[in-house]
C-alpha cells in the first residue's frame, strides 16, 4: 500500500524529502544513501592512501582525492538529510514534540560505532600480545609521555601536555553541551545558544590540537606509515586516533547544524529531540577518547 503526499497531508503527517523520491515512496529519501556513499568513500580514500604509503603502486594523491571528494559528498548528504527530515518539518509545523524513536535510533547507531572502534582496538590488542614494543614504537615512546608518577611500587606514565590538554578540552565540551541542553529545558534560549557555541569551539580546538600532534610526530619524529613492515604501532595509533578524529569532525558538523537551527529559534523546552541525540553522540565520542588515551597512550608505555 502506497501513501500519496495528498493523503498524508490530510492526516497532518509530514513526508520529509518526499520531493526527492519517485511518487508513491512515502517518506523515503535519497539523502541517507548519498550520506552513506560519502562515508564509505572516506574509508576507501584513507585505505588507498595507506596502501600507497606501504609500497603499492598507487599515488598518495589518488587516495587523498577520493578522501576529500567523499568528505564533500558526505557533508552534502548530511545537510540534505538533516534539512528535509528535521528543519523543513519544523518550519512546516508538523513536528510533534519529543520523539523517542530517534533516541533509540541513535542508541542503535552508537552500538554500531562501538563495534567499529572495537575492531581497531582488537587489532591493537593483537599487537600488544605479540613481541612488544614494535620497532616503530621506540621512535615515539618519548613524546607520548611527559614523565611518570609512583603509586606504591607501580610507575604510572603521565601523558604529554598536549594530550592532557586535549583530553580536558573534550571533557569540558561534554559539560558545556549538557549545560546547554539543561538551559534549553529551562527555556533559557540565550544560555542554550552560548553552550552550543562554546561546545563547537572546544571541538574545533581539539581537532586543531590533534592535527598539531600529527604534525609534530610526522615532521619532527618521522613517525609515519612509510615502512609498512615496521609500522605496527603507527598503523594502530593513526587508525584509532584518525577514526576518532573523523567522529569528532562529524559531531562538530552536527553541533553546527543544531547551533544554526537554534539561532533561527527552532528549539523550545518541549521540542529538542535532535539536541538530545546530538548530545548523546558527543558524550559517546568523549568516552571513546578517554578509553583511547588510557589504552593507546598510557597503556603503550606500561
Amino acid at each position: 500500500m502506497t501513501v500519496s503526499e495528498d493523503s498524508a497531508d490530510d492526516h497532518g503527517h509530514h513526508l520529509p524529502a518526499v520531493e526527492d523520491w519517485p511518487k508513491g515512496f512515502g517518506e523515503a529519501s535519497w539523502w541517507p544513501f548519498i550520506t552513506a556513499i560519502g562515508a564509505s568513500g572516506i574509508y576507501v580514500g584513507a585505505a588507498l592512501t595507506i596502501l600507497s604509503l606501504g609500497g603499492l603502486p598507487l599515488l598518495p594523491a589518488v587516495g587523498g582525492g577520493v578522501f576529500l571528494a567523499s568528505v564533500g559528498v558526505f557533508l552534502v548528504g548530511l545537510y540534505g538529510w538533516t534539512y528535509h527530515a528535521f528543519i523543513k518539518a519544523f518550519w512546516d509545523a508538523d513536528a510533534h514534540g519529543e520523539d523517542n524513536t530517534l533516541r533509540w535510533g541513535m542508541l542503535l547507531f552508537l552500538c554500531t560505532e562501538v563495534a567499529t572502534f572495537g575492531a581497531v582496538f582488537v587489532y591493537y590488542f593483537q599487537i600488544r600480545v605479540a613481541e612488544w614494543p614494535p620497532a616503530d614504537f621506540e621512535v615515539i615512546a618519548g613524546p607520548l609521555v611527559s614523565g611518570t608518577v609512583t603509586l606504591g611500587s607501580v610507575q604510572i606514565p603521565i601523558v604529554s601536555e598536549l594530550v592532557l590538554a586535549n583530553t580536558l578540552i573534550l571533557i569540558l565540551s561534554s559539560g558545556t553541551i549538557h549545560w546547554a541542553h539543561v538551559q534549553l529545558r529551562k527555556d533559557n534560549r540565550r544560555n542554550f545558544i552560548l553552550g552550543l557555541a562554546v561546545t563547537l569551539l572546544l571541538g574545533v580546538i581539539f581537532l586543531a590540537g590533534q592535527g598539531y600532534e600529527y604534525y609534530e610526530f610526522i615532521v619532527h619524529y618521522g613517525f609515519t606509515l612509510a615502512a609498512a613492515e615496521e609500522a605496527l604501532y603507527a598503523s594502530a595509533f593513526y587508525g584509532l586516533t584518525g577514526l576518532h578524529g573523523l567522529h569528532v569532525s562529524m559531531g562538530a558538523v552536527l553541533i553546527a547544524i543544531v547551533l544554526v537551527r537554534a539561532l533561527y529559534g527552532q528549539y523550545s523546552a518541549d521540542r529538542h529531540t535532535s539536541v538530545s541525540t546530538v548530545s548523546m553522540y558527543w558524550h559517546f565520542v568523549d568516552v571513546v577518547w578517554i578509553f583511547l588515551v588510557v589504552v593507546l597512550y598510557v597503556g603503550a608505555v606500561i
